[in-house]
């Protein structure tokens, strides 16, 4: 669903070979993935994405709120455009190392990331908080009441976590 919905948006561009030198690698792959989809493939996806819907909605029947991580490694340089490993994983294309958020985002559900704390080297690392469909107002309430208990937002690693 991804591929077809993020190549479908740069189709255009990409059928400009003028443009598509200009487009970064990244945005040329989500094309070409795209383009290699099926109409049976996009419709298995959707499948997929009602089955995940129905699996999240199940998880609010028993939980008010999934707390899970909001990233699978911490901040990486600047001049890195995505981390190629984590850990002894090897990263196969660009969005491995994000795709935690995935599992909000496949859901419709809101969701909000709150600092949990940072690393030995002092950088920080947050948690993102999902709530039901819907539940946008629950979700930014439970952020501030995580906000207001840890007051996480406003505290710095002490030097002694730096050494």
């Amino acid at each position: 669903m991804r591929a077809w919905l993020t190549g479908g948006s740069l189709a255009k561009r990409y059928s400009d070979p003028v443009k598509r030198s200009l487009m970064k690698e990244e945005a040329r792959w989500e094309v070409e993935q795209g383009l290699r989809l099926s109409a049976m493939d996009v419709f298995e996806a959707s499948n997929q994405r009602a089955a995940w819907c129905r699996t999240i909605a199940d998880l609010f029947l028993e939980f008010d709120f999934l707390v899970l991580p909001s990233a699978q490694c911490f901040p990486f340089d600047a001049g890195v455009t995505w981390p190629r490993s984590i850990g002894d994983r090897t990263m196969d294309t660009y969005h491995r190392w994000m795709e935690v958020a995935i599992p909000a985002t496949m859901a419709g559900c809101p969701a909000i990331n709150v600092p949990a704390g940072f690393s030995a080297h002092g950088l920080p690392m947050g948690v993102q908080i999902l709530a039901p469909c819907n539940g946008d107002l629950a979700c930014l309430q439970m952020a501030r009441a995580y906000e207001s208990a840890t007051n996480r937002g406003t505290k710095l690693p002490t030097p002694i976590l730096l050494r």
